[in-house]
């Protein structure tokens, strides 16, 4: 059986974006059965979760004696394994992968330097005077994705893990309005979200911080 794992609780800015909602919702689209291990600080600072994930960071996967970490890199073994979210022929799986570290390298980088500033320095002097810049460094990649997306359902064809780890992205930006700037954007992270597997895997998310 496979186990991942995930935060007993987060604050409330958090909750639906932890990274392990990656994992999950790739887990449900491949029909994987899974458990989830729940860790709190201690269990972060734990030399037993270290030598799981070395930064003390959720996800982590475990499977029998083989463990690995990082959410694009675990979605993308996933993904690998899975014919629900890699095309099967060879230029697909190499585009779905390109798309998977646009998500990550690309558009996370810039939307979490702004969330950072948001939740965790909106009062400083610094951030209000860097916060504009911030904004449009986002747009800028949003303009270019809404762009190549246009009419398309998915970033290349169907459904890939390239478009799962895209969306989860975007749901960082939920505390603004800039991804309903771009129509053809907000469309596509609302048909991604509309997916079952998604659904289940932000349910089960919330439903331990609930518990927590």
């Amino acid at each position: 059986m496979l186990t991942i794992s995930a935060f007993q609780y987060v604050p409330p800015f958090a909750q639906g974006v932890v990274r392990d909602l990656r994992v999950r919702w790739a887990l449900e689209e491949a029909g994987l059965l899974y458990d989830v291990r729940l860790i709190g600080p201690p269990d972060q600072r734990s030399p037993d979760y270290l030598a799981l994930q070395p930064f003390g960071q959720v996800p982590m996967l475990q499977d029998g004696d083989f463990t690995m970490f990082e959410s694009g890199a675990i979605v993308l073994h996933i993904a690998q394994r899975s014919g629900a979210l890699f095309p099967r022929e060879e230029a697909g799986r190499a585009r779905a992968t390109s798309w998977i570290f646009a998500a990550l390298n690309t558009l996370e980088v810039p939307i979490q330097q702004l969330a950072a500033i948001d939740f965790f320095y909106a009062e400083e002097e610094w951030a209000k005077q860097r916060r504009p810049g911030a904004v449009e460094d986002v747009h800028v990649r949003l303009r270019q994705l809404s762009a190549w997306l246009g009419e398309r359902d998915y970033l290349d064809g169907a459904f890939s893990a390239g478009d799962l780890m895209m969306t989860t992205v975007l749901r960082i930006l939920r505390h603004t309005t800039m991804v309903e700037a771009y129509p053809n954007l907000k469309a596509y992270q609302q048909r991604c979200e509309a997916r079952p597997a998604f659904q289940k895997a932000l349910r089960d998310q919330m439903a331990a911080f609930e518990r927590g």
